[in-house]
């Protein structure tokens, strides 16, 4: 008895889906329709598998129905091909991101006189509502056009004794599935041999192949590449021998699988070789805290491939996978709400590392604390106060606070603030002005370009001076001691001004003064006279070619010093 086949009405456009039964047959989405016809066609009713064809004209399938079964499963046999399950809609609305209009999804493809065809289904409303994907008109006809062909001879036929193709299993000769797997084991063996002499062959042809971290990518592209090039050998094998559309669909998602596990182990073996590989790097360069931050990222990574790898591998088997990404949106965002402190000092400390504010062994200021990095830390930084104190800053907070670092010094701030007492004469404050300028400019540890020294205020109980310049040394002890010298010279200079430094207090002292030295006085003031009558003042600025003449002429170290014996001693005049 002929099956019976509703009359099929083209599928009108309509605002609102309406509730209608479930089709016997189950063709309401693409996959269940490609499903259906495959089992159709492996259990040999082509009767059955004929209700799978669009035709307006038919309300029964007829014997032609019957014939376009089997014509079609011959052609899908003789290298044609479906999509894998996974792949094909599993929405009564079909696909809606490709490039085909709304009521047509492609399936996969038959070959016919050489020439590449899409297999198509078609959206059309039943009679009792509802979607129902069919083999399309466009692709029914095709088959009809070419239906007068005689069906190309099969190697498999050719190479399976008989007893081998009438015993079926599944709907499919014996035979073929010992093909299936003969070809597997080969297929694999070929790839392994292939892959492996290529990368024998490499490192003989590209010396850099031999070192790392080319060598290491090599390798890990290794297993994957035999993997991925053994499963197209297999599918390429399988289609130019002519094994049944039917097995090759069943195992269709297995294939894929195979190729998604290539893809997850090469993502694997990436990450596992550029995390060992980061680590000996932050290993040898000391970076402890780098180390901590390399691993943390790997494990992170490895979770990340075997939870999408899972998601990808039941998409492929044809498990609706929605639900789980929305479960797991939703259990990330949770635990990410949660974590948000932990998450927060994590970012910072990657801050950290990567952008390097600071090392450790720097000297440094963060906000209010001052002291030397002993540690940076997965989730915070120790730093040892000038007290001796450990204070632990979370990174998060270290790595959005003000960081001030002295340990990238290049030179260091001269400058002082020189009060003299109210007494002094312009006349030694030109004096003051232009010697305490020489000794900057004639210093070998000052930057002279940038030397300067003003008469700045008059404070409220001195008149004061300030020292401007840079040190050239590179550690604070450095600075220290030239800091002292420098010092030291003022001193002196403001000694043989004959003036004095201003006590910034008010005390009152009950004693009888010295006074100012009215000999010295008068030899500074004797001097200043002399400089304005050769025109030789040096103020308001220095004469350049004064400045190239004593330009590192001062003696450093100074006179006295034990490491002034091995140098020679050179005098300046007026210094």
């Amino acid at each position: 008895m002929k099956a019976q086949i509703p009359q099929l009405q083209p599928e009108a456009e309509a605002t609102e889906t309406p509730a209608y039964p479930e089709d016997e047959l189950g063709r309401r989405t693409p996959r269940s329709s490609i499903a259906g016809f495959i089992s159709a066609v492996a259990d040999k009713n082509y009767n059955l598998a004929g209700a799978f064809f669009k035709d307006k004209d038919t309300r029964t399938a007829s014997p032609e129905h019957e014939e376009l079964a089997q014509r079609l499963e011959i052609l899908l046999t003789q290298g044609g091909q479906i999509m894998p399950y996974s792949w094909l809609s599993s929405d009564p609305s079909g696909r809606t991101d490709d490039d085909l209009p709304n009521h047509l999804d492609r399936v996969g493809t038959i070959i016919i006189a050489g020439e590449s065809i899409d297999l198509l289904l078609e959206k059309v409303t039943g009679p009792e509502g509802g979607p129902l994907w069919l083999i399309s008109d466009q692709t029914t006809a095709y088959i009809k056009e070419f239906s007068e062909l005689e069906p190309e001879a099969l190697i498999i036929d050719r190479l399976l004794p008989d007893y081998l193709e009438n015993t079926n299993w599944g709907g499919v000769p014996v035979g073929q599935w010992l093909v299936m797997i003969t070809l597997a084991v080969l297929a694999f063996t070929l790839a392994w041999f292939v892959i492996t002499f290529l990368l024998f062959l490499i490192p003989l042809v590209w010396r850099r192949a031999k070192t790392e971290p080319t060598h290491g990518i090599l390798n890990a592209f290794a297993l994957p590449l035999k993997l991925y090039l053994a499963v197209w050998l297999f599918v390429f094998a399988t289609q130019e021998l002519g094994l049944s559309i039917i097995l090759r669909q069943r195992i269709s998602g297995i294939t894929l699988v195979v190729g998604l596990v290539a893809l997850l182990i090469l993502l694997w073996r990436l990450s596992e070789f550029i995390g060992a590989f980061s680590q000996r790097r932050m290993s040898s360069r000391g970076n402890v805290s780098g180390v901590s931050v390399v691993l943390f990222l790997k494990r992170a990574a490895k979770i990340a491939i075997v939870v999408f790898g899972i998601i990808a591998v039941l998409g492929a088997f044809g498990v609706d996978v929605t639900t789980g990404l929305a479960a797991l949106g939703i259990g990330g965002l949770a635990l990410a709400l949660g974590a948000q402190k932990t998450i927060e000092n994590f970012v910072g400390s990657v801050t950290l590392i990567t952008d390097q504010p600071i090392r450790v062994g720097d000297f440094c200021k963060v906000g209010d604390t001052l002291g030397t990095v002993e540690k940076i830390g997965m989730r915070s930084t120790r730093i040892r106060t000038l007290g001796r104190t450990l204070v632990t800053i979370p990174n998060g907070e270290f790595s959005s606070s003000k960081i001030e670092n002295f340990a990238h010094r290049d030179k260091f701030w001269f400058n002082p603030v020189i009060t003299l007492r109210y007494e002094t004469t312009p006349d030694q404050i030109r004096f003051l002005l232009v010697e305490l300028r020489a000794v900057l400019y004639a210093h070998p540890m000052v930057t002279s370009d940038t030397a300067r020294v003003r008469f700045i205020e008059l404070g409220s109980d001195s008149l004061n001076l300030e020292v401007f310049t840079y040190v050239k040394v590179a550690t604070f002890d450095e600075y220290l001691e030239v800091k002292e010298d420098l010092l030291l010279r003022i001193m002196e200079i403001v000694g043989e001004s004959g003036t004095g430094f201003a006590f910034p207090s008010q005390t009152i002292y009950f004693g009888k003064d010295t006074g100012l030295s009215k000999e010295k006085s008068k030899t500074a003031e004797e001097k200043v006279r002399q400089w304005k009558e050769k025109g030789e003042l040096q103020l308001p600025k220095f004469d350049p070619e004064y400045i190239k003449e004593i330009e590192d002429k001062l003696p450093y170290p100074p006179d006295g010093s034990a490491e002034q014996k091995q140098k020679g001693t050179g005098t300046i005049p007026g210094l």
